[in-house]
């Protein structure tokens, strides 16, 4: 089993660890995060929201580190989802390209 540690690249807090699959679900050059794998720093709902197509209706977070910083936008939460897509129901969504970010698979 292949597992993802996210983390948070200025700091080297870790955002979120777990299995890549159904726990850490990779798609579209994101990665959507069951709750139970976040571990450090917390993701609060800012109540800007956005409009996926395909998708449906979301809210962007932002992180707010243990150092006190917080990263504006860093992810997202799909509130209305599209039922098609139960990986993405309710999971904090980060992208893994983001420049304040780095994933190591391992």
């Amino acid at each position: 089993m292949t597992n993802v540690c996210i983390r948070h690249k200025s700091t080297g807090q870790i955002i979120a660890d777990g299995p890549l699959g159904w726990g850490i679900t990779p798609f579209e050059g994101n990665f959507y995060i069951r709750k139970k794998y976040l571990r450090g720093g917390r993701f609060k709902i800012n109540y800007i929201p956005g409009l996926c197509i395909y998708k449906f209706l979301y809210v962007w977070l932002d992180l707010h580190l243990d150092d006190g910083n917080t990263v504006a936008n860093l992810g997202w939460m799909y509130w209305l989802p599209n039922p098609l897509l139960p990986f993405i129901w309710f999971r904090v969504a980060v992208p893994r390209a983001h420049p304040e970010i780095e994933a190591e698979e391992y």
